[in-house]
């Protein structure tokens, strides 16, 4: 999935301002202007539009997981698969959220999406693990479109 739109999901969903997205990114140690945040938010068809790179991307999930759950100093961050996959997006954010397996199915089912307890684990499993599967666009799209029905209430 597009990182960019992962950030229109989650912003959208927090009901947060381009300021407070400046602010994730510095949470986890990335200086970011609010112009960058104002074009990583653009239609990709608009010429200002910023393409939001993969580096960048681990900063902001790794934000939202400080600005949600606060930061440790004894835990250093988990460190990142490169390229990012939609399934490291679906794993940081259930740690931001501190999601339990029964959480994110109901996410799913909020979105209309069925989704199996076997195909979910296999998620959120490691890439090589045996039963590891890959998280497509379209289930990262039902995920982030139920949990915004969950935090704002309404769909």
């Amino acid at each position: 999935m597009i990182n960019n739109d992962v950030i229109r999901s989650v912003r959208y969903m927090l009901n947060i301002s381009d300021k407070k997205i400046v602010e994730i990114f510095k949470l986890a140690d990335l200086e970011i202007t609010l112009k960058d945040v104002q074009d990583f938010l653009l239609k990709d068809e608009d010429p200002q539009y910023l393409n939001c790179d993969d580096k960048t991307m681990a900063h902001f999930l790794d934000g939202l997981i400080y600005l949600k759950r606060g930061k440790d100093k004894d835990r250093p961050p988990v460190p990142f698969d490169f390229p990012i996959s939609n399934n490291t997006i679906l794993k940081k954010l259930r740690v931001a959220f501190e999601l339990k397996e029964d959480d994110m199915h109901e996410i799913f089912d909020k979105a209309g999406f069925k989704i199996g307890k076997h195909e979910l684990t296999a998620f959120l499993r490691r890439q090589g693990h045996s039963n590891y599967r890959e998280c497509g666009d379209q289930v990262l799209r039902y995920f982030l479109k139920g949990l915004t029905i969950r935090l704002r209430g309404h769909h």
